[in-house]
């Protein structure tokens, strides 16, 4: 039962040291809360030493009066070592708060430490422990949403005229980003980079669909009335941007400097590439009386490897977003074919 007990109190202790420093994360704790978390994890810590003693009592290594006297100056200890950890507390708490400081500016510094026994004889040691945040980060990250309008360049054709249906076309990105700051001092030019999934989509029109034959992939006339056909690729890049634009310089008082866009304007000049993971066809038809859904994953002959451009121009989070494949959709197409892309960027910090 006492082994038990011991457990218990171990795992208390654990939530109370937990508690504390989420506390101190956060903000500075107050006071009155501080002195109550140190008399109790003195008193659990007494227990803990009393039934040690008991123990020994029990297995008669030591008399009762023994036993006594260790568990008068056990509790002697705890009764000084409340008095002593909540006088450091509290200077420390008032030497944070008056100079206006939220973490010590040591490297390392230990802010809650828990011993039972002295020496060979320790029974727990906790200790809660926190890296002061660094004075200046050159690298954040960032999500990448994106999601439009796509089509494609066909030489000769206006995109009005194209094979795809304007509004029935659209892509979706979706990545993570990194930032760094060029410069040291200036935070003027940043240097964006990650990895994101695209997934271009084309709403085939004129009953037509795409078909291969060997090496060549076609638009073909469907042989019934189709009501849907789609063609879609998904492609896994890297997307690299020199993004421009002014920002906000923070300096906090305990020597912390932090550059913030979130309220500004911005472009981002760059471009991306990767490989093609998977192409898919959906087509949608009535087959005596009976309505049809038809998926095909195959090749289609889709170039493996994308690369092109891509650009954005915005303020905040939010921007207005441009990407061209320079490569063609489709390896030796008989017309030359490049997914274009328009729509909206959303970049969350």
């Amino acid at each position: 039962m006492q082994t038990i007990t011991r457990h218990l109190v171990y795992l208390f202790l654990l939530v109370a040291v937990s508690q504390v420093n989420a506390q101190q994360q956060d903000s500075i704790p107050k006071i009155e809360e501080l002195k109550e978390v140190i008399k109790t994890q003195e008193k659990e810590a007494l227990k803990l030493e009393v039934d040690a003693i008991n123990d020994q009592l029990e297995a008669d290594k030591i008399t009762f009066e023994e036993a006594e006297q260790l568990k008068k100056a056990a509790a002697e200890k705890r009764a000084l070592n409340i008095e002593n950890r909540t006088a450091i507390a509290v200077n420390r708490l008032e030497f944070l708060k008056r100079n206006d400081l939220e973490y010590d500016e040591n490297a390392k510094k230990t802010i809650l430490s828990i011993k039972i026994g002295d020496g060979d004889k320790e029974i727990l040691g906790v200790k809660a422990t926190r890296t002061p945040p660094k004075q200046d980060i050159r690298t954040g990250n960032q999500m990448l949403f994106a999601m439009g309008f796509n089509n494609a360049i066909i030489d000769g054709v206006s995109l009005s005229d194209t094979p795809y249906k304007l509004g029935g076309s659209g892509f979706v990105e979706l990545g993570w980003l990194w930032k760094t700051r060029v410069f040291k001092e200036s935070n003027f030019l940043r240097f964006n980079y990650g990895f994101s999934f695209q997934w271009n989509k084309l709403d085939i029109k004129d009953n037509q669909f795409f078909q291969q034959n060997d090496n060549l992939t076609t638009l073909e006339n469907f042989s019934t009335d189709l009501k849907k056909a789609k063609f879609r690729t998904t492609n896994l890049v890297v997307p690299i941007h020199f993004e421009f634009g002014p920002s906000l310089k923070k300096e906090y008082k305990d020597g912390r400097i932090r550059y913030f866009t979130d309220n500004n304007f911005k472009i981002g000049l760059g471009g991306y590439a990767g490989v093609n993971l998977r192409a898919q066809q959906k087509l949608v038809y009535e087959e005596d009386g009976d309505r049809v859904k038809q998926k095909i994953k195959r090749g289609y002959n889709t170039n493996t490897f994308v690369y092109g451009l891509s650009a954005y121009v915005g303020y905040g989070d939010f921007s207005l977003y441009a990407k061209y494949d320079l490569s063609p959709i489709f390896k030796d197409p008989a017309i030359k074919q490049n997914n274009i892309s328009l729509g909206v960027r959303l970049d969350l910090d």
